[in-house]
């Protein structure tokens, strides 16, 4: 059986040589094969220390250990949606990027025969290590295990230590003394992790490289779920739903609000031939958003007037406002969630004569609508 090594790291690529170190010494099987999953950022710390200054190498050499499939070809840069390596992963939508990254990564690797994979969220941003848990708690089998390293903190984040050395090596410690490497006490932990692979449904399994990590984590969240509950948060123009937070403009959440007050929408001939949309929406914004480009530029009123009811300078609502700000919202939904429960909330449209017809499907009695 192969043994592979899947491991996490960010700015610490000590991470690799001590997880490695704490293998051999624990007499556990070491990999054949060692991947990484890292960011742009951090790649060139991991190259320079491991390749460039020969650290790999040297654990190998120091302890007669067997040689190990390992080059800059086994680093795997997180990449966006447009297959671009990310950065450093410091903001949201990488976050998003990185979840779906890492859950398809190890989607890949567990699909492999007769293999063993060793996972280690001891490197990396937290959220990585929390992604790559929850991955293995999806796919892992049972040959599969998970572990974390530790290191004494005399030695942690000591950009010059990488492994406890068989013989003496001295670095400055972060009060700038000198400590012995072969002093260094490193500890590996196993996780004890529930294995859901054979306890979920294989549809979300096999599709799961085609869709987003939220998508599975909403798609898992409503799996023996009958009614399943929208909060509706209009102060943090937050949706969440099965457990995802879908996040709106003021103007897209006073849009959502406002076509659930108003159930059934009716936009025919006669709809930009009065005020009160414009009036009722405006309502329902003001509660959400401050922009006076929504007041003046859409609505032609300044939001002073508005607050005093001096409404001589409202505009109708124009049609394409509603096609416009309903595309937006359907846009994100479906980006957030998987079809089947996209479509419970989506803003729907139904053509009849003289105009459409539009109504939010929360409505129709499969949604429990929460407004906190």
């Amino acid at each position: 059986m192969k043994h592979i090594l899947l491991i996490i790291t960010g700015a610490s690529p000590q991470v690799l040589t001590e997880t490695l170190f704490a293998i051999h010494k624990q007499g556990k099987s070491l990999p054949n094969e060692i991947y990484v999953i890292t960011t742009q950022s951090a790649k060139p710390l991991l190259v320079d220390g491991l390749f460039n200054q020969g650290h790999f190498q040297q654990l190998l050499a120091d302890y007669k250990l067997p040689e190990v499939e390992f080059s800059e070809k086994n680093i795997w840069l997180i990449e966006d949606q447009n297959g671009q390596p990310v950065f450093d992963a410091s903001t949201e939508v990488d976050q998003v990027y990185m979840a779906d990254f890492i859950t398809r990564k190890v989607d890949e690797l567990t699909k492999l025969e007769n293999t063993a994979i060793h996972a280690s969220i001891a490197g990396g941003r937290k959220t990585m290590a929390f992604y790559l848990g929850y991955a293995m708690s999806l796919f892992g089998r049972e040959q599969d295990t998970l572990s974390h390293v530790f290191v004494d903190e005399s030695f942690e984040f000591l950009k010059d230590f990488w492994y406890p050395t068989p013989h003496s090596k001295f670095v400055k410690n972060k009060a700038g003394k000198s400590v012995d490497c072969k002093n260094a006490n490193i500890t590996l932990t196993s996780i004890p992790y529930v294995r859901m692979r054979n306890l979920i449904d294989n549809s979300v399994l096999t599709s799961i490289k085609n869709v987003s990590f939220s998508k599975t984590v909403a798609s898992l969240n409503t799996v023996n779920s009958k009614v399943i509950s929208l909060v509706i948060n209009p102060s943090a123009k937050q949706l969440t739903f099965a457990g995802i937070d879908i996040s709106l403009t003021a103007k897209e959440m006073a849009f959502y609000l406002w076509l659930l007050d108003q159930y059934e929408l009716n936009v025919d001939r006669y709809f930009e031939d009065t005020t009160s949309y414009s009036e009722a929406y405006l309502t329902q914004f003001s509660r959400v958003g401050t922009d006076l480009r929504v007041f003046r530029d859409t609505f032609g009123i300044e939001p002073e007037d508005f607050k005093i009811n001096n409404l001589s300078g409202l505009k109708p609502m124009e049609k394409t406002f509603v096609q416009q700000t309903r595309s937006r919202i359907n846009k994100k939904l479906n980006n957030a969630l998987p079809i089947e429960l996209a479509e419970k909330l989506l803003i729907d449209s139904t053509t009849v004569d003289g105009g459409t017809i539009y109504q939010v499907n929360a409505l129709n009695g499969k949604v429990k609508i929460e407004l906190v």
